[in-house]
């Protein structure tokens, strides 16, 4: 079940919230546990039971460290259970790619080496299994409370608005939440302007420029113009999906009282890779940031141990989203970036349109490999990038571009573009005050009426297009 689907719009978010504002508040956790799970079932049951038995097996270690801090045994406790998280993304995102790998360095494949079955990778397993071990580390360094309460913290492994993509939430950040949060009229109306924005995002250009990307990633050796304008589309596409998707969960959460972190801050107008980083997916960034950089020495040893921490990072990172050396290769490009940029001081540069523009670049490339199925398809699109395919866009080729998807391209772009100008101008202009000093959009008519415009022609694009599943399900 995906959050641009009708089964989801009409039948399953109505009934859920219909039952849990009707339910009292102690029992709410355990309603988002059976809703969470209804969610995540839909899609296969066999793999809601990988869920559950992570959970039990995060929930039980972290009560085995709560009730054993500062020995020896809290430490084993934490390394073991930290150990089995892992093993779950070892067996279920990276064995196959090992195999894979082991297999072509002998010059053979999988079934050369007897082995004839592939695993399928579970949606949201690197969410929540980062989530999981998030916890346990916490515990562990006193950060966070060792929860007695069962269904809230198999609520918050599962927590559906964000269960598949993210944001990557932290129990400490949502543990007063769990035990005491505010449900009001005006939370729920900024959480559904939220949601309808971020379903805009993705069914109203991600998927209108899904098709142009996926035409110049699957034509072989793209020509010049092919591969570039491909290669935008892809940008634009990947960041509506995403951010659509965290628009989604945030607004899901509103909805029933959460207030997640913030996963994106218009990272297309950064200054520099560093910058870029503190604005693209920032939940993963923090994450990344205070359970692997920081415990590997972060910037605290030397200036070259800095580097190779920024560097191993950064790898890591890619591999998180994906078992496939096209994210080697992206993760070692930023993370090169990163060191180089600290390395020069361009990353305390002040900002520019060269320096923007120059970022762009970069992050354009990298989103080639990131996108390419494989090495050898991302260093054909690089070729066709620098000419070496030619300049010319044949016929058959010309022919399946729209003027719509090649419209629809500029307006991602100068909604990227532009997007701090309008969040500025809307906020001034069109924001309530609540008596509490927050700003709501309630009240106010405009936003209500281009949030139902918004609506209306998301149900009425879904309605006529085929399945189109988040960007990120993959990862």
């Amino acid at each position: 079940m995906v959050f641009s689907s009708e089964t989801f719009l009409f039948l399953f978010l109505p009934l859920f919230l219909g039952l849990y504002y009707i339910t009292p508040f102690r029992y709410r956790s355990a309603l988002i546990l059976a809703g969470s799970w209804t969610f995540y079932g839909w899609w296969r049951i066999d793999f809601l039971g990988l869920l559950i038995l992570t959970t039990l097996w995060t929930y039980g270690f972290g009560r085995v460290i709560g009730a054993n801090l500062g020995t020896r045994r809290a430490t084993w406790a934490c390394a073991i259970g930290t150990a089995g998280c892992l093993a779950v993304l070892g067996v279920f995102k990276y064995l196959n790619f090992f195999i894979d790998s082991f297999a072509a360095m002998l010059g053979t494949d999988a079934a050369g080496l007897g082995v004839h079955w592939h695993l399928i990778l579970p949606i949201g397993v690197s969410f929540y299994v980062f989530q999981s071990i998030s916890y346990l580390i916490d515990v562990y360094r006193r950060d966070a409370s060792p929860t007695a309460n069962f269904f809230d913290f198999a609520a918050f492994i599962s927590l559906f608005p964000q269960l598949v993509a993210g944001p990557i939430l932290r129990f400490k950040d949502l543990e007063d939440q769990f035990r005491d949060r505010t449900h009001t009229a005006d939370k729920f109306a900024d959480g559904m302007a939220r949601f309808t924005v971020g379903l805009g995002k993705k069914v109203l250009i991600a998927d209108s420029l899904a098709p142009l990307a996926d035409l110049a990633f699957t034509t072989p050796d793209p020509t010049a113009p092919l591969a570039w304008v491909g290669a935008l589309a892809y940008m634009m596409q990947l960041y509506f999906d995403f951010s659509g998707y965290s628009d989604m969960a945030i607004g899901l959460g509103l909805m029933m009282g959460f207030r997640f972190m913030e996963n994106f801050d218009t990272p297309y107008i950064s200054g520099s890779i560093t910058e870029f980083w503190r604005r693209w997916h920032i939940s993963l960034s923090v994450w990344l940031r205070d359970y692997l950089y920081i415990p590997l020495g972060g910037n605290r040893i030397s200036e070259g141990r800095t580097y190779v921490n920024l560097m191993t990072v950064m790898v890591l990172g890619g591999l998180w989203h994906g078992a496939n050396w096209t994210f080697v290769l992206w993760g070692a490009w930023h993370g090169g970036w990163l060191a180089l940029e600290r390395w020069t001081g361009m990353a305390r540069a002040p900002k520019s349109t060269l320096n923007v523009l120059r970022t762009l670049l970069i992050v354009l490339i990298g989103w080639v490999a990131f996108r390419a199925t494989g090495m050898g398809t991302a260093m054909d699109f690089y070729a066709g990038m620098l000419g070496l395919n030619g300049w010319a866009l044949p016929f058959e080729i010309a022919v399946q571009i729209t003027r719509e998807s090649l419209a629809m391209l500029m307006v991602a772009i100068l909604i990227a573009a532009s997007e701090p100008f309008l969040s500025d101008w809307l906020g001034r202009r069109y924001h309530a005050v609540l008596p509490s000093g927050k700003l709501a959009w309630s009240g106010t008519v405009l936003p209500a009426f281009a949030t139902t415009v918004i609506f209306a022609l998301a149900v009425m694009r879904l309605a006529e297009q085929s399945f189109s599943p988040f960007l990120y399900f993959q990862f």
